[in-house]
């Protein structure tokens, strides 16, 4: 039986939360990093060991049990891990509840078409919205519906708040993808996932984490897995690219599915990598306007006009420059629409 969303005193100790929806707390597995700042340590039969989730809280979160509040989850880049949150100052907000999930080295936020590889089982979509998001519902107070609920992620992480979003409509009202790898039609983006699969540490790797300090490599994307074993084949012949074509986020019939969903996409344009986000991010813009969907596209080129810390690159100082754009609109959106 679930709890009931915790009411607790003031105190350093985290909030004690139950589980369910096919989640498992690890004893022991919890760390406090400050009266607002935890991770608790999950498993679940979707993806295989134990995984991570941290949470942010409002500092007002213990002083009105009363209150309920709107929810954004922060997707990671690839090689990255949820710890990265903690270089984006902005997701540490007081007006909402921000929840990391463990989103692997490599998931792609996809449940994955081999099951069988080195990794094991890897259904990350399904173990993070059918899963996490009740789980969180649950165990403390959320507005759980659509229009306080958000999803934003960044590279790897921004290629998956699109696929959520529009996997998912019912569940998120509100997106934001930052330099995501958003349109598997280019060989460029099909080329990072392949790198990811076979662990070929590069560019992406080194700058979709922020250890040390946003510049640092990455340590790796973890076993080698066959080349096919996310999306399947990305060739495109006899159509065996198919998987690839349904889910991409740049898709127009996937676009379409962003009607009522409040879209944001950032990307700078320097650099090997962001050259190519860029190019999605515009194919994105306009195919939205096309449909007649309402999206920002904040292209901010070298970064001169968002902030001193972007170079326009593929990192953090753009990143954490952009959230700090980004949550207050969200915070005013989710403002707009009112209480549960």
């Amino acid at each position: 039986m679930l709890a009931t969303p915790y009411a607790h005193a003031e105190g350093s100790a985290p909030p004690v939360l139950a589980d369910g929806f096919g989640l498992t707390q690890v004893a022991g597995g919890t760390v406090t990093h400050s009266d607002t700042d935890f991770t608790i340590t999950v498993t679940t039969p979707e993806v295989s060991g134990p995984h991570r989730i941290r949470i942010f809280l409002p500092r007002d979160y213990r002083a009105d049990p009363a209150k309920r509040w709107p929810v954004t989850y922060f997707l990671h880049g690839g090689g990255g891990t949820v710890d990265d949150a903690a270089a984006a100052p902005a997701l540490r907000s007081d007006s909402m509840i921000t929840v990391v999930p463990d989103g692997g080295l490599k998931s792609w936020y996809a449940d994955w078409v081999m099951q069988n590889t080195p990794v094991g089982a890897a259904n990350w979509e399904t173990f993070h919205l059918n899963q996490v998001v009740p789980f969180i519902d649950a165990n403390l107070r959320t507005i759980a519906d659509k229009d306080h609920r958000a999803v934003v992620g960044l590279s790897m992480g921004g290629s998956g708040a699109l696929h959520y979003a529009e996997a998912r409509p019912d569940l998120f009202g509100h997106a934001a993808s930052l330099s995501g790898g958003l349109d598997f039609d280019m060989a460029e983006i099909r080329g990072a996932v392949l790198a990811t699969e076979l662990n070929l540490t590069g560019a992406w790797c080194a700058v979709s984490t922020s250890t040390p300090a946003g510049t640092g490599k990455c340590t790796g994307y973890g076993p080698i897995v066959d080349s096919d074993a996310i999306y399947g084949s990305p060739y495109p012949v006899f159509d065996a690219d198919r998987v690839w074509k349904a889910v991409n986020p740049a898709a127009t019939g996937n676009l379409a599915r962003l009607t009522g969903v409040e879209t944001t996409i950032y990307t700078g344009d320097q650099g090997l990598i962001d050259h190519f986000t860029d190019i999605a991010a515009r194919r994105v813009k306009a195919r939205m306007d096309q449909l007649g969907i309402d999206s920002r596209l904040v292209a901010y080129g070298n970064g001169a006009a968002l902030s001193p810390t972007c170079d326009g690159g593929h990192n953090y100082g753009c990143w954490s420059a952009a959230l700090a754009d980004y949550i207050p609109r969200l915070q005013a959106s989710f403002d707009r629409r009112g209480a549960a």
